[in-house]
């Protein structure tokens, strides 16, 4: 299998991870009006805030290979070696 398809898959599968993730950022953290524990509230809010940074991150790892991917070969650059005043002197 070629590795630019294989990516190109990779990155169709974290794209739809986000909208995912999305979902869940989206949830009510309570259902109901009855007494929540604050226990269960933090954990309810560490989750969200979980899915949300996981989105971000899968996010920026995406836009970073999609670059790669559309990247054109770069050119060698030619290197200038530089040469004291001493040097050149003599």
């Amino acid at each position: 299998m070629n590795t630019k398809e294989t990516k190109k898959k990779i990155i169709q599968a974290g794209q739809k991870a986000i909208e995912e993730l999305i979902k869940v950022a989206k949830e009510k953290i309570v259902d109901s009006d009855d007494d929540v524990s604050a226990d269960r509230l933090k954990n309810a809010a560490a989750t969200k805030k979980l899915a949300i940074m996981d989105a971000f991150e899968i996010l920026t790892r995406i836009h970073q290979e999609e670059e790669m991917l559309n990247e054109k070969p770069k050119e060698k650059k030619e290197e200038r070696v530089f040469k004291f005043a001493e040097g050149r002197s003599k």
